[in-house]
């Protein structure tokens, strides 16, 4: 698989590998030249097991990888990107600041390791702060978008195409 352009979505703790979010952003990256990958996480209740899955699922030869993270997923990718080094990440209401244990250390928040950020959260969400994720956004100079929306953002989908496919557009 070389000289592909992949988005590789993870999805969060409860919601599964083609829930709607999932399959509404896909049909924009595929519409935009993308082939869509989508691992499933289920019964997989430790983060770290999911970052080791997904690290073994992605090619190295890549030309542009595009990770999507929703939720416990947005965490999955923020850990995975030091070794994969995408392109691009576009994470949706990330678990950042909820604490995960990791080789027996708390980590709050993996750095973003890719030249392109942008983070979509909702005003009410009551499963991850937005100030935490305000405070990471601002750490690492991430795009922020913050909407009207609690932590399934689902009832933004429109608003949340408009920015993945503005998203993907600036990545070519």
């Amino acid at each position: 698989m070389t000289d592909r352009k992949v988005i590789y979505f993870a999805h969060g703790l409860e919601s599964g590998p083609w829930g709607s979010k999932i399959q509404y952003l896909a049909e924009i990256g595929k519409s935009q030249g993308f082939a869509v990958e989508s691992p499933d996480y289920a019964g997989m209740m430790d983060p770290n097991q999911r970052v080791q899955k997904l690290l073994k699922l992605i090619p190295p030869d890549l030309e542009c990888l595009v990770l999507v993270g929703s939720s416990m997923g947005g965490w999955v990718s923020l850990e995975a990107s030091s070794q994969l080094k995408p392109k691009g990440m576009f994470l949706l209401a990330p678990a950042v600041y909820v604490g995960y244990l990791v080789e027996s250390e708390i980590k709050e928040a993996p750095p973003p390791h890719t030249a392109y950020l942008d983070i979509v959260h909702g005003w009410h969400d009551d499963t991850v702060p937005v100030d935490g994720v305000i405070r990471f956004a601002k750490e690492h100079q991430a795009r922020l978008h913050v909407l009207n929306s609690g932590h399934r953002l689902i009832d933004q989908l429109p608003a949340l195409g408009k920015l993945f496919s503005n998203f993907l557009t600036e990545l070519s």
